[in-house]
């Protein structure tokens, strides 16, 4: 099944895609590569998702706005591709969660947006290579901050 008819049958609304919060592209598409810029975590209303993720957030909202960053790069890479369809596969992602100093669940909390690629995408086309570690801090203070790269179809 094609990304797109995914995205219908999983009932799943992409949302609007935020202006570049600094001198950037929030996609850039070379040599049949995809890399997208660091998305934050931000609701289904556009506000920030902010918190450290074993202080302020638990586990469970931690993993909640990693998904919300899988749908933000989603309508990113839609908009950038015209389609989802062109997405051949997951290649790399680097999730990183503003934790708590002595959290250390942070690959369960981007397994929220890993999970969503897989839906999306398949079992062998949305699991790729990935890191996930934590950080003292991410910009203004979100709970989680993404970047990925996707190898695509001209």
């Amino acid at each position: 099944m094609k990304p797109a008819e995914r995205l219908a049958e999983l009932n799943l609304h992409l949302p609007p895609i935020p202006k570049p919060g600094g001198v950037y592209k929030p996609v850039v598409v070379a040599g049949g590569m995809a890399y997208v810029s660091g998305h934050v975590s931000r609701g289904a209303d556009g506000q920030l998702i902010t918190g450290r993720v074993g202080g302020d957030l638990t586990l469970e909202q931690g993993r909640d706005a990693a998904r919300q960053v899988g749908l933000a790069i989603l309508a990113a890479l839609q908009h950038e591709l015209g389609t989802l369809n062109r997405v051949k596969r997951l290649v790399k992602s680097l999730g990183m969660v503003n934790a708590a100093p002595d959290f250390t669940q942070h690959p369960q909390v981007i397994n929220g947006y890993s999970e969503l690629m897989a839906d999306v995408f398949g079992a062998d086309h949305g699991v790729g290579a990935r890191s996930a570690v934590g950080m003292g801090t991410l910009p203004s203070n979100v709970a989680v901050e993404i970047e990925a790269i996707f190898e695509v179809t001209a």
